[in-house]
C-alpha cells in the first residue's frame, strides 16, 4: 500500500467524498454462440448413439446369428445413466427413514447389480417362495468373500426373482459404519448396525433383515477352509427373532468363496490400520486396484424354508439351551444347503 494510498483511508469522509470515483462497469465479453444446428446435435446425440447401436446389434445379429450386443442391457445402462442425472436434481427434497435408508437412490443402481447378478456372476437362485411377501423375516446366510458380495447378491435376487419385490436390510459390523464414505454409503442404501435393538427395530416394521452370524470370521476365512461354516456365537439372532415374533429364513450362497480367494493374510499389518484382516490373494496386493476386481465365478443362492421360532413365547428368547438348539439347527440347514448346491454346480467357474 503506497503513502497516498494509505492517506485515502485516513481522511475524514468529506475528503474521501471529494477524491472519489465513480466505479466502471466492466461488461463480459460477448460469449461465442454455438450455431443451432450444433446445439440441436448435441441435444439429440444419446438418442442417435442408441439408433446408431440398435442398428449395429441388428446387423451383427444377421451377420453372426447370435445376439452379440444386448440392446436391453445397454437400455438399463442408459436408465442408469438417466436416473442418476434426475436424482442429482433433487437436492435435499428427499425422503430417508429413521435408519438413513433412501429407497429410491438405492433401486436406482439395480440396473448395475441386476449385470452383474444376471451376466457376470450368472446367480442361480431357488426356494425364493419361502421369502414372505409382505411382513418381518429374518434371513440369516453363510458369508464368505473377504467383501460383502453376498449380501448384495442376496438383495438383488430380491428384486429379480421375487413375485414381490422387497428390500432387505443387512446387518453390518459397526467397524464399517465408523469408515469414511463407506458408512453414509451403507445407511443410504439400507444396512444398519448389526445390533440387537436395531435388528428388533426393523423386524417390528415387517421389515426383511439380513444377517451374517459368521461375522467377520466368515469373509476372513482362507481359500483352503472355503464352505465350512463358523460358528453362529451364541445365537444373538435366535432370541432376536423370538422376540420380535419374526420367522427365520435360512439362505445358503455358493459362488462368493472364489470371487477373492484368500491364501493368506497379514495380521500385523491388519493391527496396523486398523482392519479386522488384511487379505492376500493371488492378484491383491500385487496388481494394486486391478486385484480389487471379484473374479466371474458362478453363484448358486438358496432360500430355505422358515424355522418358525415365532411359535415360541417371548420368554424363551431367554432359554439359552432352546436358543443355540435353535441356532444350530440354522446352521445345518445353511451348511447343508451350501453342499447340495456345490454338487448342483458344474464348477467354479461354471
Amino acid at each position: 500500500m503506497t503513502r497516498d494510498t494509505a492517506a485515502v483511508y485516513t481522511d475524514p469522509p468529506p475528503v474521501r467524498r471529494r477524491h472519489s470515483r465513480d466505479a466502471k462497469v466492466v461488461a463480459p465479453a460477448p460469449a461465442l454462440r454455438v450455431p443451432r444446428a450444433v446445439r440441436r446435435l448435441r441435444r439429440n446425440a444419446p438418442m442417435y448413439a442408441i439408433q446408431g447401436l440398435s442398428e449395429l446389434s441388428t446387423r451383427l445379429r444377421e451377420l453372426t446369428g447370435r445376439e452379440i450386443i444386448d440392446m436391453n442391457r445397454v437400455m438399463e445402462l442408459v436408465q442408469f445413466a438417466y436416473q442418476q442425472q434426475q436424482l442429482a436434481k433433487r437436492g435435499a427434497n428427499y425422503v430417508v427413514d429413521d435408519f438413513g435408508f433412501d429407497a429410491e437412490w438405492t433401486e436406482s443402481f439395480l440396473p448395475i447389480f441386476k449385470a452383474l447378478y444376471r451376466d457376470y456372476w450368472r446367480v442361480e437362485t431357488t426356494g425364493m417362495e419361502h421369502v414372505p411377501s409382505s411382513g418381518r423375516a429374518l434371513m440369516v446366510a453363510n458369508h464368505a468373500g473377504v467383501l460383502p458380495w453376498d449380501a448384495t447378491m442376496i438383495k438383488t435376487a430380491l428384486f429379480v426373482g421375487h413375485p414381490h419385490p422387497r428390500h432387505a436390510r443387512a446387518l453390518v459390523a459397526s467397524l464399517f459404519m465408523g469408515m469414511p464414505f463407506l458408512s453414509w454409503f451403507l445407511r443410504r442404501t439400507g444396512q444398519t448396525v448389526g445390533h440387537p435393538d436395531d435388528t428388533r427395530r426393523l423386524l417390528e416394521r415387517d421389515q426383511l433383515v439380513l444377517v451374517f452370524p459368521e461375522g467377520v470370521r466368515g469373509t476372513g476365512k482362507l481359500y483352503a477352509d472355503r464352505y465350512k461354516l463358523r460358528r453362529f456365537g451364541r445365537g444373538g439372532f435366535v432370541s432376536t427373532a423370538i422376540r420380535a415374533g419374526a420367522p427365520i429364513v435360512p439362505v445358503s450362497v455358493v459362488g462368493a468363496e472364489e470371487i477373492y480367494p484368500m491364501i493368506a493374510e497379514v495380521p500385523a499389518l491388519a493391527k496396523l490400520i486398523g482392519v479386522p484382516y488384511f487379505p492376500v490373494t493371488p492378484f491383491w496386493p500385487w496388481l494394486g486396484p486391478l486385484g480389487m476386481i471379484p473374479l466371474p465365478s458362478k453363484w448358486r443362492i438358496q432360500f430355505h424354508e422358515p424355522v418358525h421360532v415365532e411359535v415360541h413365547p417371548v420368554e424363551a428368547a431367554d432359554d439359552q439351551n432352546l436358543v443355540m438348539a435353535l441356532s444350530d439347527e440354522v446352521r445345518d440347514t445353511i451348511q447343508q444347503g451350501v453342499y447340495d448346491n456345490l454338487k448342483l454346480r458344474r464348477g467354479v467357474f461354471l
